[in-house]
């Protein structure tokens, strides 16, 4: 994964400002307002910028370079089935009351409750907002949002997005090692090896991190020379991450997150379905493995929504393992990108301005 154009606790540091100063004074929380969250003010910065304008002409370039070739995929966009297309964009949207859901049960099991209609657009919006800057502040601004709306502490509410985020990597690693497999079972392309090389190292490490955050976390923190009320933090936020999950819980949180995966694969087996290329069939499993690749590189912080990272892991994929020709590739690339991303930012945008929760207005008992 590439570095970020800055540091992401830079970011966050500098996007929560006065939300981390009022949680240093454990005793009383200071309020915050909206223009201190304001996604105009971010979107003019020059880093925010830069971070659309780079990846919009890497993308210009290849189109240039490849123009014969790709001269037709308007077209073959064009000429998708819209039942098929409206239906992918249904199980889409269904994976966001399913997260919003499983958010909710990971605050009420730290001790604060939510409900999934308020857990879900708070997701959502922050889901836009990953669409629009990068470095994944959107994570930041979910934490963010609750806090202004409610009661909730900030630092254990990061916690309870870091376990969501630990889920998915797990999900994201384990189902895509299972359905490569399948996919590849006659044999595995050196590229895919690779990749099954680096999902099993994320599995492994993932395991390491979480067990020695349980068991050694606070010990190491506290041997270290920093502030106390850092410890305070770090308390609060471990409370976030191991008292919302335990051995009972486990099975409810792997359900939700299956199934919210499961969504994600869908829409681009769908999407394939659609288009309906002749000799293109990825099938359940390559549907699978391609969707959970291309969400996987969204991840990177350099762009917003792994602008250009993405769309060029999953047309390379197509290409390289699928034998799908580039015109194609590019066909199902644009049109799944055009539900999973540019829909969030149409509908997102009009959720942030209808919303009262970015103002702070939306208030969660």
């Amino acid at each position: 994964m590439s570095e970020p154009l800055v540091e992401p606790a830079t970011l966050a540091e500098e996007f929560l400002e006065e939300p981390v100063r009022a949680e240093r004074e454990v005793s009383a929380e200071r309020e915050v307002s909206a223009e201190q969250v304001s996604l105009a003010r971010r979107l003019r910065q020059p880093r925010t910028i830069l971070s659309i304008l780079v990846p919009l002409g890497i993308i210009g370039l290849f189109v240039y370079l490849n123009r014969d070739r790709l001269a037709q995929v308007p077209t073959l966009v064009l000429q998708a089935n819209p039942l098929l297309v409206v239906v992918a964009f249904a199980v889409f949207y269904l994976g966001f009351p399913l997260r919003g859901r499983r958010w909710a049960l990971l605050l009420r099991w730290t001790g604060f409750r939510i409900g999934t209609k308020d857990a879900t657009e708070i997701l959502y919006l922050s889901w836009f907002v990953n669409c629009v800057v990068p470095a994944k502040l959107g994570d930041v601004y979910r934490a963010y949002l609750l806090k202004m709306n409610s009661s909730a502490s900030l630092s254990r509410t990061f916690g309870t997005v870091f376990i969501e985020r630990v889920l998915d990597l797990f999900a994201i690693a384990l189902l895509g090692l299972a359905a490569g497999y399948w996919s590849f079972r006659a044999g595995l392309p050196p590229a895919i090896e690779a990749v099954f090389v680096v999902g099993i190292v994320v599995v492994v490490l993932l395991a390491a991190g979480m067990f020695t955050l349980r068991n050694f976390g606070r010990r190491i923190l506290t041997r270290l020379p920093i502030p106390a009320r850092f410890v305070e933090l770090y308390n609060r936020f471990e409370e976030g991450v191991f008292g919302a999950i335990g051995v009972r819980r486990l099975p409810v949180l792997a359900t939700l997150t299956v199934s919210i995966w499961a969504t994600e694969a869908v829409r681009l087996f769908l999407v394939v379905r659609a288009l309906d290329f002749p000799g293109v069939s990825l099938g359940i499993s390559g549907a699978v493995f391609v969707a959970l690749i291309g969400s996987l590189l969204t991840a990177i912080p350099l762009s917003p929504a792994g602008l250009g990272f993405a769309q060029a892991g999953v047309i390379g994929v197509l290409t390289v393992a699928y034998g799908v020709p580039l015109p194609e590739a590019t066909a199902i690339t644009v049109l799944d990108w055009v539900i999973s991303v540019i829909s969030i930012i149409v509908l997102g945008a009009i959720a942030y301005l209808v919303s009262k929760k970015p103002r702070g207005e939306g208030r969660i008992a």
